[in-house]
């Protein structure tokens, strides 16, 4: 209890180095999966390798999303609960959460073996790339369940005091990640099934020592028989809570299908392969934002519901100070050094000249992406679900889909190129999206006030003692 308590004590910057850096090493090191895959694969195996890799990833991005679901409904929502010192009500929400992994690890494995020729052709998989695409899933697939619960107990375990055993779990995770593609694709040559057997024995590994953490008597958040009941009303709250990132990763899933498309389209599978790799590196700086994001979220949570509002303000400028730092960052090294980037995963000649151009479009507006995504991530922390949806959406969904067909369109009947116009229309779309996270954090500074009070969603039967009885 002594680590959750200092949430209401210790300093905000003290605090926020102490969550924040385990949760960017946690997401750093969680891009490392995809990253690794694909360096050892564009250097030992191919351009189309990349290109059928490239084309599973909004299949990888649901499964995340439903990982997400749960496990950031679940963390936000027990560091709120700890706010208020209900002990038994965050087990309750431990408990909870596992019932709902199985439930939809169960229902997404199952229909996606069911239906995977049909869901990659519909994200732009092609005669040259269906077959890297297939090999990879068909292993990959079953070891994402354990993906779900690994993202669901490390948030978990951040939110319970102790962000750098979070940490470690999600480390060592992704050294067994490299050390197993080196084997399998340098020394065995497995090419795209090692690389696939490298990620579903890493995660399953995490996974098994997350789930001990909460075996263990150490802990004071654990697996009690009380927990296991079911609860319609934790659902109801954990999957509100966790509707925003899954509504985010499900929209990225969505439209990487109709842009994997439209880049076929203008520029074949090259341009998909490209924008992979381009999109790798993004999701990288993206994972490093939402990491700082996860380590102000116990913190945001925790006194959200203790009604401490000016600490609150305090995590939340703190926060979106170093965010957009580092997005401005990411960019700047994007627009200077994107071929020497853009070398680490390819030495095709075309790759790197279609890649070149898009590395400074999709990142040149990075600092913005910072913003939006810590407007969402905080609306989520302190349970405003529709804000934070309506902020994380934005960009993707109402901006993104119409333009990525109208702007590529228009360039090309006036004579210029569709690939640069689409490349064009994610830049434009981000500055859209963050002028809206804009206006939605102004209509909501009032629970920076001093006098407000958070309302908890909670049934007057459950409304027993604060103990862990």
């Amino acid at each position: 209890m002594d680590n959750i308590h200092k949430l209401e004590t210790e300093s905000i910057g003290k605090l926020l180095l102490q969550y924040a850096l385990p949760a960017v090493i946690t997401q750093v090191v969680a891009s490392v999966y995809n990253i690794v895959d694909r360096v050892f694969l564009g250097q030992y195996v191919g351009a189309l390798a990349i290109a059928g890799l490239a084309i599973t990833m909004p299949v990888m991005n649901i499964i995340h999303a439903l990982g997400s679901l749960v496990g950031v409904g679940a963390s936000s929502r027990m560091s709120i609960v700890l706010g208020r010192k209900d002990v038994r009500w965050a087990e309750k929400i431990l408990g909870n959460s596992i019932l709902l992994t199985f439930f939809f690890g169960a229902l997404f494995v199952s229909g996606g073996y069911l239906f995977m020729d049909r869901i990659l052709q519909l994200f732009g998989a092609s005669q040259d790339t269906i077959g890297y695409a297939r090999e990879y899933m068909m292993i990959v697939l079953p070891g994402m369940f354990f993906t779900t619960m690994t993202f669901n107990l490390t948030g978990l375990i951040r939110a319970s005091g102790y962000p750098t055993k979070s940490m470690w779990i999600m480390a060592g995770g992704a050294v067994l990640n490299i050390f197993l593609d080196a084997l399998f694709i340098m020394v065995l040559g497995w090419g795209i099934t090692g690389a696939a057997w490298a990620t579903t024995i890493s995660m399953f590994s995490t996974a098994v020592v997350a789930v001990a953490h909460f075996i263990s008597p150490k802990s004071f958040i654990r697996y009690k028989r009380h927990a296991w009941a079911p609860k319609l009303y934790i659902f109801r709250n954990v999957l509100l809570i966790g509707l925003s990132p899954f509504l985010m990763n499900f929209a990225a899933s969505f439209v990487v299908a109709l842009l994997n498309r439209q880049l076929i389209r203008y520029g074949g599978d090259l341009a998909v392969g490209a924008y992979g790799i381009v999109n790798t590196y993004a999701s990288f700086l993206v994972m490093f934002i939402l990491g700082l994001c996860q380590g102000m979220q116990p913190i945001a949570g925790y006194n959200y519901g203790a009604g401490h509002n000016h600490r609150l303000r305090d995590v939340f400028t703190l926060t979106m100070k170093v965010s957009v730092s580092v997005g401005t960052l990411g960019a700047l090294l994007a627009m200077v050094l994107p071929r020497i980037i853009l070398r680490a995963f390819t030495d095709s000649d075309p790759l790197l000249d279609i890649g070149a151009p898009s590395m400074r479009y999709l990142n040149v507006m990075m600092p913005l992406i910072a913003f939006t995504i810590t407007n969402s991530q905080f609306f989520q922390s302190i349970d405003k679900p529709w804000i934070a949806i309506t902020t994380s959406l934005s960009r993707q969904v109402l901006f993104l889909i119409p333009l990525m067909f109208i702007i590529p369109a228009l360039a090309t009947a006036n004579g210029y190129s569709g690939l640069t116009g689409l490349w064009q229309t994610c830049t434009l779309c981000d500055i859209l999206g963050a002028i809206l996270a804009a206006v939605l954090l102004s209509t909501q500074l009032k629970v920076f006030h001093p006098g407000y009070v958070p309302p908890l969603r909670r049934p007057r039967k459950e409304a027993g003692p604060k103990n862990n009885d």
